[in-house]
């Protein structure tokens, strides 16, 4: 391992017992889409005291940005964090972690410029709020937040490591409303008109569709009204449906699909529908094939095997991450955390929290910062990855 690197792992081992109280302190303090106040204030008070330039509520009242170094000495490369929990089950998705090792690849880069005496470039730990269905980095990209950045890395705690094995799929979600007419259930039911039955066709409908849906095709939905009470004939019903497929044409033709599913519910009841879709759709993700290389050679150099793991035609969820991807050259890799413990389960909040994670999430802070490093130091490294990023925009 080269002086640069060696230093940046060095320091993040030295700030290891900080790292780990303040993702601690964050798992003990979970917080919902938009909402993470704490956890704001916890990572960029860090951060700051790191020596970076912290801007707090960068475009989001929740967001943040800490700089260190210059794109007048070399390229710009960001390591983003999240920080938001889910509801009911806190850090079911480890973003605790995330945001752990986001914090720490900024320090090692910050510690590998000061080893070289001078900044090679410019990082900017980039804090994104309300990944969980919030759209946070989607309103980011909307207020210019990544105009100026190269290069935009970030890596998932999982029951698996893997990099190009794992579809993340485009998303959208919508809420279905049905309209009916309210009489008494039991004198006058021919005079209603029954959202309920409306809302439990188009769930039915849409589990029919299922038959003719690709394997990589994802429809989850839930009723989440249902009406007042038994006695009265529904006047109104609601559903929320999330719409998933590996990419954004696909599920262009997946949705038309649906919303068939969701008329045809009204026209055999007689109700009245309504349906609004997402105003910050996730977008699929889309690996930098040069940049992923460069980050499983610096895993195999810190003696990790991130090899593949899994099939290419399994789908692992949606991110935001998703749509930097199609605006900045991107890698969205997975890492274990000790746990055969699946993400959004009590058991995988239990694991984000557990002291065994910290080894696996350190050394992504290191493999992290190793793979930026060598973008900041290899021109031809970083003209590979952008014309990378060309290619794959003619796929988009």
């Amino acid at each position: 391992m080269d002086k640069l690197k060696s230093a940046a792992c060095e320091a993040i081992d030295n700030v290891s017992e900080g790292l780990h109280q303040i993702s601690q302190d964050i798992w003990n303090n979970p917080e919902l889409n938009y909402e993470e106040h704490h956890a704001h204030k916890v990572l960029t008070d860090f951060l700051e005291n790191q020596g970076f330039n912290v801007e707090r509520k960068y475009k989001i009242d929740t967001a943040f940005r800490a700089v260190y170094g210059s794109t007048e000495s070399g390229p710009h490369v960001s390591v983003l964090c999240e920080y938001d929990a889910l509801p009911e089950i806190g850090h079911a998705c480890g973003h605790n972690l995330i945001a752990e090792a986001g914090v720490a690849a900024g320090i090692g880069i910050k510690a590998a410029f000061e080893a070289a005496g001078k900044p090679l470039g410019k990082v900017s730990v980039i804090g994104t709020p309300a990944e969980e269905g919030g759209g946070g980095k989607v309103m980011m990209i909307k207020k210019s937040a990544f105009d100026d950045v190269d290069v935009s890395i970030m890596v998932h705690p999982a029951p698996m490591g893997g990099t190009t094995a794992i579809i993340l799929s485009a998303i959208d979600m919508v809420t279905v409303k049905y309209h009916g007419h309210a009489v008494h259930a039991a004198a006058f039911p021919w005079q209603g008109v029954n959202a309920l039955d409306a809302a439990v066709l188009c769930y039915q409908t849409v589990s029919c569709m299922r038959q003719q849906m690709k394997p990589t095709w994802r429809v989850h939905g839930i009723i989440t009204n249902g009406g007042a009470k038994p006695n009265i004939i529904p006047e109104y019903a609601e559903l929320e449906f999330y719409i998933r497929a590996p990419t954004k044409s696909e599920l262009e033709v997946l949705k038309e699909k649906i919303i068939g599913c969701f008329e045809s519910a009204a026209t055999g009841t007689g109700c009245k529908l309504e349906y609004t879709f997402s105003e910050r759709p996730y977008l699929n993700v889309v690996s930098n094939k040069t940049l992923e290389e460069t980050f499983v050679k610096n895993a195999a150099l810190l003696g990790l095997d991130f090899a593949d793991s899994g099939s290419v035609d399994k789908p692992m969820g949606s991110t935001d991450m998703g749509n930097v991807s199609h605006v900045v050259p991107s890698i969205h890799p997975f890492f274990y955390i000790g746990t055969s413990a699946v993400n959004h389960t009590r058991d995988f909040t239990t694991a984000s929290g557990d002291v065994k994670a910290q080894p696996y999430t350190l050394k992504q802070g290191k493999i992290m910062a190793c793979t930026a490093l060598d973008v900041f130091s290899k021109p031809d490294l970083l003209a590979q990855i952008k014309q990378d990023f060309e290619n794959d925009k003619k796929n988009f």
